[in-house]
């Protein structure tokens, strides 16, 4: 970590990851040497449709910590364990999982731990 405060709002991220078909971002930043993002899933967003062209892995290898602040997503592990997540979930998602939206509302969501190498090629 630096040793000055820093600020930066997630409306002007360091960079905007899109994922395929218009189906959502991730919207990244760094502060304090700590890389963390926005994920914003619109209805229909699928891991294995929208990011896993652009990943290039059979699964999503991230492990995500974080909170949920809108919307429903389930994620299931390369297992078939299942959990859905909504809105004031806190959750960690280990690396070998899909996952999908829940409805017709956008799930958005803060990952303190898996967006350095997420939604980029591998």
């Amino acid at each position: 970590m630096t040793g000055k405060m820093e600020r930066k709002p997630l409306d002007k991220p360091d960079e905007t990851r899109a994922f395929k078909n218009e189906k959502g971002k991730l919207e990244v930043v760094t502060v304090g040497g700590q890389t963390f993002g926005r994920g914003v899933f619109e209805p229909g967003w699928r891991w294995s449709e929208h990011v896993k062209p652009i990943a290039g892995t059979p699964s999503c290898q991230a492990a995500h910590t974080g909170y949920v602040l809108e919307g429903r997503m389930i994620v299931k592990m390369d297992d078939g364990t299942q959990v859905e997540f909504g809105p004031g979930d806190a959750f960690y998602m280990p690396p070998g999982h899909d996952a999908w939206i829940v409805g017709d509302k956008r799930c958005v969501l803060i990952d303190f731990t898996g967006v350095a190498k997420y939604a980029k090629p591998a």
